[in-house]
């Protein structure tokens, strides 16, 4: 497995254009703002620019503005739990991605609908990480597709040959 062919996703809250024409074109957006407002001008002003580069653009917790506006799709987050979503005449394309940290949220995910599980947090960032151990005991869990988040960095980037992975999300490791 080489980190190259790995599916990229990145994390951010505000458009920052610099930032987002600076990516490799196999980098997702997933646009994550759990407070305050989100302006649906800023969405598309981002689905455009996503359009033009030939990347997915997701929203964190909003199906019907996900729906509404087109995109990609949606982004559950761990503590979302709901089932409502699956009341949704989806689109064809449409894809339900998803965070979770523990066997539990996996099964919550599973019966959410998601199809890609982000696992997280990988490496040490946080008082409760997984590590490469308990990261692959985890995702043998579930046959989803898993995308590694938390922690990782260009210092640790090599252990990532270390999990069954489909990609692989972050913050700070595009900025």
């Amino acid at each position: 497995m080489h980190i190259i062919k790995l599916k990229k996703f990145y994390f951010i809250n505000k458009l920052n254009l610099k930032n987002l024409n600076k990516l490799s074109r196999n980098v997702s957006i997933i646009y994550r703002k759990y407070s305050g407002n989100i302006d649906e001008k800023e969405i598309i002003k981002i689905k455009k620019i996503c359009k033009k580069q030939k990347r997915e653009f997701f929203i964190s917790n909003q199906i019907k503005l996900a729906l509404k506006l087109s995109l990609d799709g949606v982004y559950l987050p761990s503590f979302n739990k709901s089932l409502k979503h699956n009341i949704y005449g989806l689109k064809k394309n449409f894809q339900i991605i998803g965070s979770a940290h523990n066997i539990r949220e996996i099964k919550e995910k599973e019966l959410q609908g998601v199809k890609v599980i982000f696992l997280a947090p990988l490496f040490k960032k946080q008082k409760k990480w997984l590590g490469v151990s308990k990261f692959n005991l985890l995702s043998n869990q579930t046959n989803q597709k898993i995308v590694a988040l938390g922690g990782i960095s260009k210092q640790n980037l090599k252990k990532l040959h270390l999990l069954k992975i489909f990609g692989f999300a972050g913050i700070s490791f595009f900025e």
